[in-house]
């Protein structure tokens, strides 16, 4: 390839030289100036790779002229610097890399090319539950438990960190992935030796989890992948890409007394939502910037994926390097990041000239008013004056029929009390949104201990819990004598990780979970989390609601969602007066001045001093070093069968023949609907799978801890409790008709009764298909289930993506068009002909014992790239053919 626009420059500075990119050749030729600071990041990273073969000067130059008015679609390509994974979703990473080394074996090849050529981090926060709550030794008992449930998980993971060079492992109990990204492992500005020169170049990165835009906070360009395309980018395949859409969001005015950042992210959710950002990035600039912290943007860019955008980033600007001062990192590196900032022009200050966007939006800081979300969607924004009203409307017509005072009498822990519709039975102060913005931690702390001080209890049926996402924040309420507080409201410390926010709640007690049986009450949680969809959060919930923790806390001390927070009291104080919320809100000014005293470089320094080294527990786990892995007997860790059939060439692409419909479903379908999540449920294909293992249902432990066993979650594909499938109508759960029989059976069972048969498989949806989390088994499962194509009025990016990295076609319906307007009914045989590369359009056959139509569909797979991984059967497989065929 040419390198004709590749120039490289020496940055200076006082410890280091390092060649960096220029831009100086481009900008003889065109202004630069008017790229949105993520194009300039897109740029310069086509230029470092100008000479690889993934790279033409056409995209270099398309994205140079910045024609914001053209409809041309240019494909790009993007290596990022690093890969985050969390162990969710990093343990079935791991395990396919290892299946890949024993498949490059069988077929001939060298298995240890089978490795990360870059940087990849796994932090273990996804597997401890709330299985103890509001007990000094909660957080001890559920590490305990987490560390017994995933002996065999974590064995394996420190056997991956052995085997493979470039893959570190963050022992359980340090923090959130997206926290200890932001807090530690994000460089900002890479300084690496290559080939015997230094080399400065802007961080950037791919993660295995949705939220991992919130390092765009940090001014790193990244978002999250489905597992399958972050094993590609660890192996040396670019993300490919058509040139993104930038929203320019213009910041002005700044936030009222009183309001938090979590209302602010509430209220740019349901904007960019209303707005349209699927697919696009969106970048932050303007005036208001100035009155945002650093952990205010973080806390704005972890929601992308609530708001739908591919990132939701903010600029590198003094207040990033500020960030990077306060948590402890090296002077050197905040030289490098300012210095290089500053040379590459993709610093940001007053004197920054405004870029040019496909799309503008202007958005007053001031005009945001306290807020919740919900009841099952991030976007639903609700004022707090509302939430009431809002709670008992949506409960006349979704609840339990009624509004009116059923009551269940019930007893816990000595106190005899009433559970009734609108009961908070979850206040959980978790996730990495909010529990990295050290103001609403300290906000949350400070309502409590005016909250006791006034004699408030929370209520008896209240399950409380605090999951932090890195050790420092337990520090710094510590400090500021806040933990004491928030203990005795029962808000102690559960552990360090995902819990509530993706469905780690753990069970409620069984006198709860009896009295909302009983009385089939529609009780409600409040998280200080970004997800809230259906059944996720807990089976026995109805609705959920995203909170800030200083909110988590009112309803806790409040019970109940029909409570008016805003005009109403919270309870009584010790001379019987009512005690209201702006009784015990602290000032922003006292928020600020705790959290000034409170914080320090030197915490960060020393709760990250040892990372990545474990406790005794973690250090006694035994595992074996050696390159190929070889697969004890486990319920946890099992070889997948992706690639025991493949051949050292791939076949031509098939046509898809008489297939029929394994699930039929609306819009909005999550992947939390699709992909096994939460709980293992005791009458389920999964639960009898592992039963048949001699695993007791007390040891199930979650679907998201068994996601290397590949049994066990096509058993709970398309399981979710709360899953409408229209071919079983009048259900909810894993039911379908197996035709043409239409004998109902659990999807799993007709997935495996149409695969003995050797017939294919659709699934038919509405819009939306795939939202939620980047869940790669929510393509997987389909996989092996035999799923050959998907019918969509409309994807998400991620699953989209993912379901051409398992070679499931995803087919759209025209604009305005669907399967309701084409008479589908799901219980017709679909036929659709191979289709070819570049190929825009197919006519699937849809067929009935009367009739014969065809319908032009759009195929979905948007690059070239993208259908050499479709064709290959996959993304993984087109990589492994590719090493066969190199012979270095």
């Amino acid at each position: 390839m040419s390198t004709q626009w590749k120039s490289v420059a020496k940055l200076q500075l006082s410890n280091q030289t390092y060649n960096a990119i220029s831009f100086d050749k481009l900008s003889e030729q065109y202004d630069l100036n008017r790229l949105p600071y993520a194009t300039k990041i897109l740029l310069e990273n086509l230029l470092r790779h100008e000479d690889k073969p993934f790279v033409d000067e056409e995209d270099i130059i398309a994205l140079a002229k910045w024609d914001v008015n053209s409809d041309t679609e240019q494909e790009i390509s993007f290596v990022p610097a690093r890969v985050v994974l969390q162990d969710f979703t990093g343990v079935p990473a791991i395990v396919d890399l290892a299946a890949m080394r024993d498949a490059m074996a069988r077929l001939g090849g060298d298995p240890e090319k089978i490795n990360p050529f870059n940087p990849v981090e796994l932090v273990i926060d996804h597997s401890v539950m709330v299985d103890h709550f509001a007990t000094e030794d909660a957080l001890e008992k559920n590490t305990a438990i987490e560390v017994e449930r995933n002996k065999e998980r974590y064995q394996f993971l420190k056997w991956g960190q052995s085997a493979f060079d470039n893959f570190k492992v963050v022992p359980p109990g340090r923090g959130i992935v997206h926290q200890v990204n932001l807090e530690y492992l994000a460089r900002c500005v890479f300084g690496t030796e290559q080939n015997g020169e230094q080399w400065a170049y802007p961080d950037t990165l791919v993660g295995t989890d949705s939220h991992t835009t919130m390092i765009n906070g940090l001014g790193i360009l990244g978002w999250g992948v489905g597992g399958i395309e972050a094993e590609a980018a660890m192996l040396g395949q670019p993300v490919t890409m058509l040139i993104p859409r930038v929203v320019g969001f213009k910041l002005v005015g700044k936030l009222k007394p009183g309001v938090t950042a979590t209302d602010l992210v509430l209220t740019i959710t349901e904007r960019l939502r209303e707005h349209g950002v699927v697919g696009k990035f969106v970048e932050f600039y303007g005036p208001g910037l100035a009155h945002l912290t650093l952990a205010d943007r973080a806390t704005i860019a972890n929601m992308a994926p609530e708001y739908g955008a591919t990132c939701g980033i903010f600029p590198l600007d003094k207040e990033t390097v500020n960030y990077l001062n306060l948590t402890g990192r090296d002077q050197a590196d905040m030289e490098r990041v300012e210095s290089y900032a500053k040379q590459l022009g993709i610093w940001h200050d007053e004197t920054t000239p405004e870029a040019v966007y496909h799309e503008n939006i202007e958005f007053d800081l001031s005009s945001v008013e306290p807020s919740i979300a919900g009841p099952k969607r991030p976007q639903d924004r609700i004022t707090l004056t509302d939430a009431a009203n809002k709670y008992k409307e949506w409960l006349e017509l979704n609840g339990s029929g009624s509004t009116s005072n059923k009551a269940i009498t019930t007893q816990f822990r000595g106190q005899d009390f009433e559970l009734t519709d609108g009961s908070v039975v979850i206040a959980a102060i978790t996730s990495c949104t909010n529990t990295s913005n050290p103001h609403v931690l300290v906000a949350a702390g400070l309502l409590a201990r005016n909250a006791a001080e006034k004699g408030l209890t929370t209520k008896p049926w209240v399950k409380t819990s605090l999951a932090p996402g890195s050790q420092v924040v337990t520090q710094y309420l510590e400090n500021a004598g806040l933990m004491d507080d928030l203990e005795s409201l029962g808000f102690n410390l559960v552990g360090y990780g995902c819990t509530t926010c993706i469905g780690n709640s753990g069970p409620l007690p069984d006198e709860i979970s009896d009295a909302i049986h009983k009385g089939d009450l529609s009780v409600t949680s409040v998280l200080s989390g970004n997800r809230n969809f259906e059944g996720r959060i807990h089976a026995d919930i109805a609705a959920n609601y995203l909170a800030s923790p200083p909110l988590v806390v009112a309803y806790a001390l409040a019970g109940n969602m029909k409570i008016d927070l805003t005009s109403e009291p919270l309870g009584h104080d010790k001379n019987g007066q009512a005690v209201y919320l702006k009784d015990i809100w602290p000032s922003d000014e006292e928020i600020k001045d705790v959290v000034g005293r409170s914080i320090s470089r030197q915490i960060f320094a020393e709760k990250y001093a040892d990372v990545f080294n474990g406790d005794e527990t973690w250090n006694s786990l035994s595992s074996k070093k050696q390159s190929i892995y070889d697969w004890p007997e486990s319920t946890y860790i099992k070889h997948p069968p992706f690639f025991e059939a493949m051949a050292a060439r791939a076949e031509q692409v098939a046509a898809i023949e008489n297939a029929r419909c394994l699930v039929k479903v609306g819009d909005s379908i999550t992947t939390d609907h699709i992909s096994p999540a939460g709980s293992i449920a005791e009458d389920s294909p999964a639960s009898k799978y592992l039963q048949q293992q001699g695993v007791e249902v007390k040891d199930f432990n979650s679907y998201g801890s068994r996601r290397g066993n590949h049994e066990v979650m096509m058993r709970g594909t398309f399981a979710n409790v709360r899953l409408k499938n229209e071919l079983a109508p009048g259900t909810q759960g894993s039911h379908t008709q197996y035709q043409p029989s239409q004998e109902p059976m659990s999807i799993y069972d007709a997935a495996m009764k149409y695969r003995a048969e050797n017939t294919p498989t659709v699934v038919i949806a509405g819009k939306e298909y795939g939202t939620g989390s980047s869940r790669d088994w929510a393509a997987k499962g389909p996989s092996l289930m035999g799923v050959k194509a998907v019918f969509a009025e409309s994807y998400e990016r991620i699953h989209r993506s993912n379901l051409i990295g398992m070679g499931i076609l995803p087919l759209q319906f025209k604009e305005g068009e669907s399967a309701e307007g084409h008479g589908i009914t799901g219980k017709e045989t679909f036929s659709i002909p191979a289709v070819s590369a570049g190929q825009k359009e197919v006519q699937v056959e849809v067929k009935t014992d009367q009739q014969t139509k065809t319908i032009d569909m759009i195929i979905r797979i948007d690059t070239a790239n993208e259908f050499d991984y479709f064709a290959n059967g996959g993304i993984l497989s087109y990589v492994i053919r590719n090493m066969l065929e190199t012979k270095s």
